[in-house]
């Protein structure tokens, strides 16, 4: 009876660490972007083949999209786009795609009000990430706000804007809210920082009833751990995925070399009413850069994530990511191979696995 019961304690634990995850509150993509992984390939990301899927001098007078947002909208899909025209000033883009890879863009750049129906254009504006909560589409960008800041605005059809009030003071970068409230409250992550690009490196999440007023700040994670890949800083990447096993985020890490720094990006796990928890987070990255368009541009040495399509039936994900600052790139994973990579290389850092109140 001891053996048998042994047995069965063994099967029952295989069966649960290999379970299919599902993705939660998520709408089926049959027409989202795909290419299945390569054979030998051992990491749980991979990239499209036919990268870069935004080169260059996407039309006249723009130089440069990269670090931009993809959503679904009305069946196809709408993008907002971080774009420098050949001025090199960054403002935000719209355009829209039936296959979110090729693209009809919007030239004029992104115009807002404010909730009086007064003109409230950022001076500037870069690295958006774009989320759907309820019925509106909600997109955040870092802003100048006597220094960086993080902006604010919602829309319904991608042609009208309607601007918040600025979430938080200076200094701050990437923000991303989370696709649904969490115990009556909109939930926003951030990456506090001084007015340059170092030393502050860690994940913050604060709470708001009206997307107005935010507080009960949390430290969420934290840089480091054993290798050095996240050592310099941190940052998050798209709006997370509610899954079964928890909020699935992918994130950017920064280490620095002879040679300046590099970005890569992982992904860690959350509590799903308590996202300041982490769960499990990767010690090791999932995608690097390797390829030309990665290593050489503008900036170099960059794979910075802000975007993702998932498709809820089969578990695709599609991850948008800016190269050397230069060009968007497409990369692909299955959410149950990612979740197992997560946990099999799992490192929890400082903080991470309590509620982050200090």
């Amino acid at each position: 009876m001891l053996v048998k019961s042994f047995i069965l304690d063994n099967i029952k634990r295989a069966c649960n660490d290999y379970r299919m995850s599902r993705i939660l509150n998520g709408t089926n993509l049959p027409n989202m972007p795909w290419q299945e992984k390569p054979a030998g390939w051992t990491l749980p990301v991979w990239r499209y083949t036919q990268n870069p899927v935004i080169n260059r001098n996407p039309f006249a007078g723009m130089g440069r999209i990269f670090n931009s947002a993809v959503v679904p909208f009305e069946g196809k899909f709408a993008g907002v786009f971080r774009g420098e025209t050949t001025t090199g000033r960054p403002f935000l883009y719209v355009g829209f795609s039936e296959d979110a890879i090729h693209w009809n863009y919007q030239t004029e750049p992104v115009h807002m009000k404010d909730e009086s129906g007064k003109d409230w254009d950022p001076l500037y504006a870069y690295d958006p990430r774009c989320v759907k909560i309820d019925d509106w589409y909600y997109v955040i960008w870092c802003t100048d706000f006597n220094g960086a800041a993080i902006g604010l605005a919602k829309t319904k059809d991608f042609k009208s804007f309607v601007r918040f009030e600025n979430p938080f003071l200076p200094f701050n970068r990437n923000g991303v809210l989370f696709p649904r409230k969490v115990k009556g409250n909109y939930l926003m992550l951030s990456r506090p920082s001084d007015s340059a690009h170092t030393p502050f490196g860690d994940v913050m999440l604060s709470q708001s009833p009206d997307l107005t007023y935010w507080g009960k700040h949390r430290c969420v994670m934290q840089k480091g751990g054993k290798g050095w890949w996240q050592g310099v800083k941190i940052g998050p990447g798209p709006a997370p995925i509610e899954t079964d096993e928890g909020w699935l985020l992918f994130y950017h890490g920064v280490s620095s070399t002879c040679s300046g720094f590099v970005y890569s990006f992982s992904a860690a796990l959350l509590n799903l009413e308590n996202p300041s928890k982490v769960l499990y987070r990767s010690g090791a990255y999932m995608l690097t850069p390797e390829e030309p368009y990665e290593t050489t541009g503008f900036v170099p040495n960059v794979a910075f994530p802000v975007a993702t399509l998932a498709d809820a039936a089969t578990g695709r994900i599609a991850i948008y990511y800016g190269a050397a600052d230069t060009v968007v790139a497409l990369a692909f994973c299955q959410l149950d191979e990612v979740i197992r990579y997560i946990k099999d290389n799992n490192e929890l850092v400082g903080c991470d696995g309590d509620e982050g109140k200090f």
